[in-house]
């Protein structure tokens, strides 16, 4: 058998490269970073963590994100035994304003309005904790999103979908809809979804040598 068709039947993953003694807990409610994490073939179990993600303490971007997925991650990890906690924090950012999920039609129409024409920043925090030894790792990832001119009809039937409302920015790039707002990235396209996964794959990596 080529090398080839030896690798072809065989069912590869992330696991074959990283080596993690430990159950994986994923500290998130968020069906999409739930989804990402099962492409890379990782087996995991799902901890709904609940952190007020209002509730910090830093002003810049990158701080705010690491810091509420940090703290995502050690809500859970407190809770379990084992385990390696993932926790993930996203936010989007422009011009030095924080675009939250949307709460009512109203907010939602005022952000994708204001993201119009513009470009914006998504940051997303993750972080590793080691439940047992409370041994974490944190990181950040950074993509530059450009949004085309938006018309208002467009703007107010993308609300009546109901897909803005547990979006930061009121918006999600993977949505069928939403997608067509958006006409030039710079950077990581899963980092805008939630779970920027190159760099959550480096970091599992470098987290996988405290055990060896």
């Amino acid at each position: 058998m080529n090398m080839q068709s030896n690798m072809t039947s065989q069912n590869n993953s992330i696991t074959d490269l990283i080596h993690i003694p430990k159950e994986i807990v994923l500290a998130s409610s968020s069906p999409r970073r739930k989804k990402l994490l099962e492409t890379l073939g990782i087996e995991f179990r799902i901890v709904h963590p609940s952190v007020d993600e209002d509730d910090f303490t830093n002003h810049e971007p990158i701080e705010i994100v690491q810091e509420l997925a940090y703290k995502k991650a050690k809500e859970v990890a407190d809770t379990e035994k084992d385990s390696l906690v993932i926790g993930a924090d996203t936010i989007v950012w422009c011009e030095g304003k924080i675009l939250t999920k949307p709460i009512n039609d109203e907010e939602a129409f005022n952000h994708l309005k204001y993201l119009s024409n513009r470009t914006h920043s998504v940051f997303t925090g993750i972080a590793l904790i080691d439940s047992d030894t409370n041994l974490s790792l944190v990181a950040y990832e950074h993509t530059l999103v450009r949004f085309r001119q938006l018309e208002d009809e467009e703007i107010l039937a993308y609300i009546r979908t109901g897909s803005p409302f547990d979006k930061a920015g009121a918006y999600g790039i993977q949505d069928d809809f939403g997608a067509v707002f958006v006409n030039k990235i710079i950077g990581d396209f899963y980092n805008i979804v939630g779970l920027p996964l190159t760099l959550l794959y480096l970091k599992l990596k470098e987290f996988s040598k405290n055990y060896i």
